[in-house]
């Protein structure tokens, strides 16, 4: 599997960053040696596009279903094919479109419809992306601030693969062996994360076998282990979760063992 794009779809590997309401920084390469006459030809497009469905190309984007193109091009003949591939491309590279991606909002047809989850390695391929440009912001920062604003992106990262890992159907184990990466750096850090994410989720499971056993008020059992009734509260759902994402699993693996191959 490539690293680079984000979806799936042809039409969302193409160049990088919505211009005008929907984002402004350069363009990639190939697309700015085309010159200011290629934005130009785009940004009515773009506007278009948001003025036809604001929740799908505005401000704050959902993202796209897989094979968009397709019912853009029929739903907007008049827009010729090459300048709504190259705009659609613009939109789904920009940063607030990857934003969306990260934060693993289900892809959306048309009609608003939620019609797919996304998929564990394009979360983290988005994610990976945005680390990187706050990593090229930090490089044009002044000197004395170079090194904090890495390492701020850098713990950012981190955050996001925990928080993740956390919210993805697949376990620790699956979701790493999705997100492939040839980053060095960015490999260890996931596998960082990973092992940190197995070891609080080992004291979540611990944390809850114990409520559950107290027969405790939640108030009584956070004051008893020193934390606060949120604190407490935080720790359980999360246990809570963790197991009902793994309950499915071992009932599929009862019954049909091949049914447990994680697809996309």
């Amino acid at each position: 599997m490539s690293e680079s794009p984000v979806a799936a779809s042809p039409e969302e590997a193409s160049p990088q960053n919505a211009p005008s309401h929907l984002e402004s920084p350069a363009l990639q390469p190939e697309l700015a040696a085309k010159g200011k006459s290629a934005r130009a030809d785009v940004r009515p497009i773009l506007q278009e596009l948001a003025q036809k469905w604001p929740q799908l190309f505005g401000e704050r984007p959902l993202p796209l279903k897989r094979g968009i193109f397709s019912d853009l091009a029929q739903t907007c003949p008049h827009i010729e094919v090459e300048a709504l591939k190259q705009a659609l491309g613009m939109h789904t590279r920009s940063t607030r479109y990857l934003q969306a991606i990260a934060a693993g909002q289900p892809r959306h047809d048309l009609q608003l419809h939620a019609v797919e989850d996304i998929a564990a390695e394009h979360v983290f391929h988005a994610l990976t992306e945005l680390y990187r440009r706050k990593l090229r912001r930090a490089e044009r920062a002044a000197p004395a601030q170079q090194s904090a604003q890495q390492e701020q992106a850098r713990q950012w990262l981190a955050k996001r693969l925990g928080l993740a890992m956390e919210h993805s159907a697949l376990s620790v184990a699956e979701f790493v062996q999705a997100a492939h990466t040839r980053d060095a750096a960015i490999a260890a850090l996931l596998q960082q994360v990973a092992e940190q994410q197995t070891q609080r989720s080992a004291r979540d499971e611990a944390m809850l076998r114990a409520y559950e056993a107290g027969g405790v008020s939640l108030e009584d059992f956070a004051e008893m282990y020193g934390l606060s009734t949120r604190e407490a509260s935080a720790i359980l759902t999360r246990a809570r979760r963790l197991a009902a994402k793994q309950a499915p699993t071992a009932t599929g693996a009862d019954a049909a063992p091949a049914s447990t191959a994680v697809s996309e």
